[in-house]
């Protein structure tokens, strides 16, 4: 009999042992809890032809912003190509394959393939929503999950992970009453759902009630603090929270402490550090010693052309030291990289390229052409990917801009 995994879907080359390891990798994954990894590895020694298990170590690489760890996924990929898989495995291989040659549009329509042939496929519905966080398809992102929702129920395992994922959708759609909804209902069911409680923090950020999240995020602190993925991040809106209320020196604090303390160079914790310090900066914080050692730190990822999004936060860590070679140094790669015909080359010369611009003409004090670059910012410049909250960053910057040269808010568009 053919083995199948806790959503009724079959497997290849698993045992009973190995496939509650994978679950629980899995689970770990959707729920931003620390540890998946270490299940996996147990999957993969306990079953080594198990196919789902190297699908899953793709994507733990894939979901990423950084250019070296999305290349790792190339040997997993190689591996589970070469093992039997079903025609919904073959698929996830295909989609794979289609990511790492940077088909985005490939890699999506085989997913919404993959997700109307198998709805209650988690794995894909988290990497497809990943995804279209990464690109800022917050449109693509919330139709995905409705799509799959009638296949689902309170009963079928990682429910709770599809909750969370739907309240981080509606978030991003402006529906805050019905993201905390699904974000509650979601931490009923699994308390530890990092995520679940991350969403919350964005309903909190984005109703503008930052007594509100901070309280929130102090009473499940134990949920979010420790042994998950999304620690730094969960910090990151918490100094939001106090600039939001005019608290410059808590919120240095949170960066001094939790957000750069431990000086990872993980892309992730870099772009927090870089968004934080530049606000904090915007608020009037001293920054000068801090921006040196974070520009520092973005030196060696300068160069990868691969994340817009990722350019954006590099380049302000370089003009928030003053390290106007740095700056140069990014934008050459920006032009090298601008006219390339690709997804990155696209992003790069409709967004990343003015708006790196901008942010050099802001950090020299060229106000009028700071805020005529952000001007030319395209329509859909939420393409640069993330949330609301984090691209908020280059509304507030012109806003800044127009301040400084004693304009109107109402003359920057929003």
């Amino acid at each position: 009999m053919t083995l199948k995994d806790y959503r009724d879907l079959e497997i290849s080359g698993a045992t009973g042992t190995a496939r509650d390891a994978f679950e629980r990798a899995l689970d770990s994954h959707l729920s931003w809890r620390s540890g998946a990894d270490l299940h996996l590895q147990q999957a993969v020694r306990e079953a080594p032809a198990f196919t789902m298990a190297y699908v899953l170590r793709c994507y733990f690489d894939l979901c990423n912003r950084d250019w070296a760890r999305v290349q790792l996924a190339r040997s997993a990929h190689a591996t589970a190509s070469s093992l039997p898989a079903t025609p919904r495995e073959r698929l996830h291989l295909a989609a794979i394959e289609a990511a790492l040659a940077d088909d985005f549009e490939t890699f999506r329509t085989l997913l919404h393939r993959l997700l109307e042939q198998y709805p209650r496929d988690v794995l894909a519905l988290q990497v497809g929503h990943a995804f279209d966080y990464l690109t800022g398809d917050s449109e693509g992102m919330a139709a995905r999950i409705e799509a799959v929702l009638p296949a689902w129920s309170a009963d079928t395992p990682g429910y709770h992970a599809v909750l969370a994922m739907q309240a981080f959708s509606l978030v991003e759609s402006a529906q805050y009453g019905s993201a905390a909804d699904r974000a509650l209902r979601a931490l009923e069911i699994n308390p530890w759902d990092a995520r679940a409680h991350h969403a919350m923090t964005h309903v909190h950020e984005m109703t503008g009630n930052a007594a509100g999240g901070m309280r929130w995020m102090r009473e499940r602190h134990r949920f979010w603090g420790a042994d998950t993925v999304a620690a730094t991040h969960c910090w990151w809106h918490w100094g939001l929270f106090h600039l939001a209320l005019g608290e410059v020196r808590p919120a240095l604090a949170i960066y001094d402490q939790y957000v750069r303390g431990k000086r990872s160079t993980e892309i992730s914790d870099l772009i927090d550090a870089s968004a934080l310090l530049w606000r904090i900066e915007l608020a009037d914080g001293n920054t000068a010693r801090r921006c040196s050692e974070l520009a520092s730190a973005w030196a060696a990822r300068i160069e990868d052309g691969y994340c817009t999004f990722n350019d954006v936060h590099a380049m302000l860590a370089q003009v928030g030291a003053e390290d106007w070679q740095g700056a140069r140094r990014l934008e050459s790669a920006l032009l090298s990289n601008h006219r390339q015909p690709t997804r990155y080359g696209e992003t790069t010369r409709l967004i990343g390229l003015p708006a790196c611009r901008a942010i050099v003409a802001f950090g020299r004090g060229d106000y009028p052409r700071a805020l005529h670059l952000f001007s030319l910012l395209p329509a859909y410049a939420h393409r640069l990917g993330g949330s609301h909250a984090q691209r908020d960053l280059l509304q507030l910057t012109a806003l800044e801009a127009a301040r400084r040269l004693g304009r109107s808010p109402r003359s920057v568009a929003a």
